[in-house]
């Protein structure tokens, strides 16, 4: 697990949102294979410029992020974030490009939740905010990003 240089409290803060402490682990075969949602804690080490169809041209800086993500179809969340965690796979969604140049990553997964609402609720701290409109949410009529920057610093929560 990648616990070691996350910012004090986030990942406590993360796994909360679910009520009970959340499932969470640096590998998918321990998550649920249930539908869902699920969060990616993954850290840049550089910046990342980033081309995308549907965004306009942006510098993702180095640092702490969080990605909501559903997983309602076949494998559950454990298919999802198993293919997230996989390197060297072809781009399909926004957080691939992340994903791909993240130098750890972390799942925390949430049985039956919501990706929304799991980006809203995050949204209403202090620490959370949204650094790419548009991020991950192209289809999402609610949120302005499924990506999240964590802001660095003492649990402010």
């Amino acid at each position: 697990m990648m616990a070691a240089g996350v910012p004090p409290g986030v990942l406590d803060e993360l796994r909360a949102l679910a009520g009970d402490p959340a499932p969470c682990a640096a590998d998918a075969a321990s998550l649920p294979a249930a539908p869902g949602a699920y969060l990616l804690l993954m850290i840049l080490a550089r910046p990342l410029s980033l081309r995308l169809r549907t965004l306009a041209p942006v510098v993702v800086a180095p640092g702490w992020y969080v990605y909501a993500g559903n997983a309602r179809g076949r494998g559950g969340i454990r298919g999802r974030v198993k293919r997230h965690l996989r390197r060297g796979k072809p781009p399909h969604w926004h957080v691939d490009r992340l994903t791909g140049a993240a130098e750890a990553m972390l799942a925390i997964a949430f049985a039956g939740g919501d990706e929304c609402a799991l980006v809203q609720a995050l949204l209403a701290r202090p620490r959370f905010h949204a650094p790419v409109p548009g991020f991950g949410s192209t289809d999402c009529r609610v949120c302005p990003a499924h990506l999240l920057t964590v802001r660095p610093g003492p649990d402010i929560s």
